[in-house]
């Protein structure tokens, strides 16, 4: 454990250098809730609620989905994985004592931590300049299980590229998986619109899937909203990332044996 932590710290102690992309990062986020504050202001005049949320915790929701969708760093692993892959530089992480997928994870890990402070200095800077009420959950219990999950989130999602950057073994090419799996999570995590917007049977589908319970519903459980689905959705993530465990482990092992060491 000592060794993974070590690599998170100094990932973590990187992340000083790229200043200009954590800037751009803070003002993205920030530009995408100004945006939702508009968008949403013109839509509820009149109104009290749409989907059963109303206007502040509507803007409380979009503040806390954005922070939660900037702190995931993940899509690095798969494109700097297929890069090195491809180049005949990863042959350094098949021999240093430590299992790959646990230094990927670390990695993110660091990445993560230093993200996740600067995301919440802005965070809290949107609701002190604009005085927003911030609507939050009164249970430390669902307060506890949404820090959970989003944990579990972060890990599935550092999981999940990490099994796309293992495809360049068998495919040499993923950007399209790439360019598949950024599209469709934009989506289906509700980083874009609150999934409340679709239709039941939708959202009943997409409770069979991690990625309902990646940024959505802790975004959720944090303003008070889908509390009865706080276990169920700590029980299904839990299971996906236990899946995601075993298959990038197997499909390494398969694949490793197609790396030759030389780039192409």
């Amino acid at each position: 454990m000592k060794k993974y932590l070590e690599i998170a710290k100094a990932y973590m102690k990187a992340q000083l250098i790229w200043r200009s992309d954590i800037f751009v990062d803070v003002l993205l986020s920030v530009a995408k809730i100004l945006f939702a504050w508009i968008l949403w202001g013109i839509l509820f005049e009149g109104k009290e609620q749409i989907a059963g949320l109303e206007f502040h915790a509507m803007i409380s929701y979009y503040i806390i989905s954005s922070y939660l969708f900037q702190m995931e760093k993940s899509a690095e692993i798969s494109q700097q994985m297929a890069s090195m892959l491809r180049n005949g530089t990863f042959s350094k992480y098949m021999v240093i004592p430590v299992q790959t997928q646990g230094y990927f994870v670390a990695m993110e890990a660091g990445k993560i931590a230093f993200s996740s402070g600067i995301g919440f200095l802005t965070m809290l800077l949107w609701f002190c300049l604009f005085r927003i009420p911030l609507k939050h959950t009164a249970s430390a219990k669902i307060l506890l299980c949404g820090i959970i999950m989003v944990a579990l989130g972060l890990l599935f999602m550092a999981q999940l590229n990490y099994f796309l950057g293992i495809l360049t073994l068998r495919f040499e090419e993923i950007s399209i998986f790439l360019m598949i799996k950024d599209n469709i999570s934009a989506i289906v995590t509700g980083a874009v619109i609150p999934l409340a917007l679709l239709p039941e049977w939708v959202i009943a589908g997409m409770k069979i899937f991690p990625f309902y319970y990646v940024t959505y519903l802790p975004s959720m459980l944090f303003i008070g909203k889908c509390e009865d689905e706080a276990v169920t959705g700590l029980f299904v993530l839990s299971i996906w990332c236990i899946l995601f465990i075993i298959l990038n482990q197997v499909t390494y092992e398969h694949d490793r044996i197609k790396y030759d060491g030389a780039g192409i």
